[in-house]
């Protein structure tokens, strides 16, 4: 059994409390946060980008509530800290933790910086306990189905990739994330999620061109990116919060291989992911149980329970993640591609 404590309680953190609670394995331990800390268990008050059905009322029996983080490093009954704090306190935490000897994972991004992003890695690399970026995408069906396509090489090689993730502005949490000196944007909330999913299919690419407009948040907030990949395929990712009020949240992937075209739209619910193959037309892929949430933390769990360190997902690949959208900034600014080490 692996206890854990979630530390932040807005949209985010309510979406992981309510993955814990489908995973056998996993005894939500306590309950942390500066500001929001319910503590009869009540989360009915928080929303986000992606319909979290029924309001999450938790028993709290069992369950310490507590503002001071620092009481949880000091608990040998805490495992894991579970990090869903807004982006500027990612690194302080992360490291107390670690350095405390307890495991790890934190939301995307690592940090507002690759600078910072890359403290929390010369501290998990030194850390007793596990560390691992909380990168949903790469757990996420539909996104698991074409990443063992892709392997597997079941279509042909890739020809062409474009990715999709588009939504209005945050309506929760907008001192923070429509503060672009504080969260980066879309580029770096929100972009990000594809922009390591097209590390993780293809390789770290080894250039970027982007064109970006800012919009609430003073940073860039709709963006258009184009990879140069090892195996020479056209990967493209579109990131935005600039979508109007009514238009909601979206995301979605066209990938062309030599012999289908892979589809996804999340709009399109249960039929979400079809696949055209040349002589036999379309076809639904039936969706996968549970959602990216889920997949990542119980991976993690299992990680702790069997004691070996994550691999699907690393510090290393938060922090090129990161380094990839500084990137992507730096090209916005110039007008020029730019090359990645």
């Amino acid at each position: 059994m692996v206890n854990v404590a979630v530390v932040g309680l807005g949209f985010m953190g309510v979406t992981h409390l309510r993955a814990y609670l489908r995973l056998p394995g996993i005894r939500i331990a306590a309950l942390c946060a500066s500001r929001h800390l319910p503590e009869n268990g009540d989360f009915s008050s928080v929303s986000g980008n992606i319909a979290m059905g029924e309001p999450l009322r938790l028993d709290m029996t069992g369950v310490r509530a507590t503002r001071d983080f620092d009481s949880l490093l000091s608990d040998p009954a805490i495992d894991l800290i579970d990090l869903c704090v807004p982006t500027p306190r990612h690194v302080e935490l992360a490291t107390l933790a670690l350095r405390a000897g307890k495991h790890v994972i934190c939301e995307k991004p690592l940090a507002r910086t690759a600078a910072q992003a890359r403290e929390i890695l010369t501290a998990a690399r030194e850390a007793r306990g596990f560390f691992m970026p909380a990168m949903c995408l790469r757990f996420w069906p539909g996104w698991t189905w074409l990443k063992q396509a892709v392997e597997a090489g079941t279509f042909g090689a890739v020809k062409a990739a474009r990715f999709r993730r588009v939504g209005e502005a945050p309506a929760w949490g907008r001192d923070v994330y429509l503060d672009g000196t504080a969260s980066g944007g879309a580029l770096l909330d929100l972009h990000i999620h594809d922009v390591d999913f097209v590390q993780h299919l293809f390789g770290r690419p080894t250039a970027v061109y982007a064109q970006g407009v800012g919009f609430h948040s003073g940073a860039i907030d709709h963006v258009v990116a184009q990879y140069t990949v090892a195996n020479g395929a056209a990967v493209s990712a579109e990131g935005s919060w600039a979508m109007a009020t009514g238009h909601g949240f979206n995301m979605a992937y066209t990938v062309v291989f030599e012999r289908a075209t892979a589809d996804y739209d999340l709009a399109r619910g249960a039929d979400a992911l079809k696949v055209f193959e040349a002589g036999r037309g379309g076809r639904v892929v039936p969706p996968e149980p549970g959602d990216g949430y889920l997949g990542e933390l119980d991976y993690m769990a299992e990680c702790i329970e069997r004691g070996r360190a994550p691999r699907r997902v690393t510090a290393e690949d938060g922090v090129s993640a990161v380094e990839i959208c500084e990137a992507e900034e730096e090209s916005i600014r110039t007008g020029r591609p730019v090359a990645l080490k």
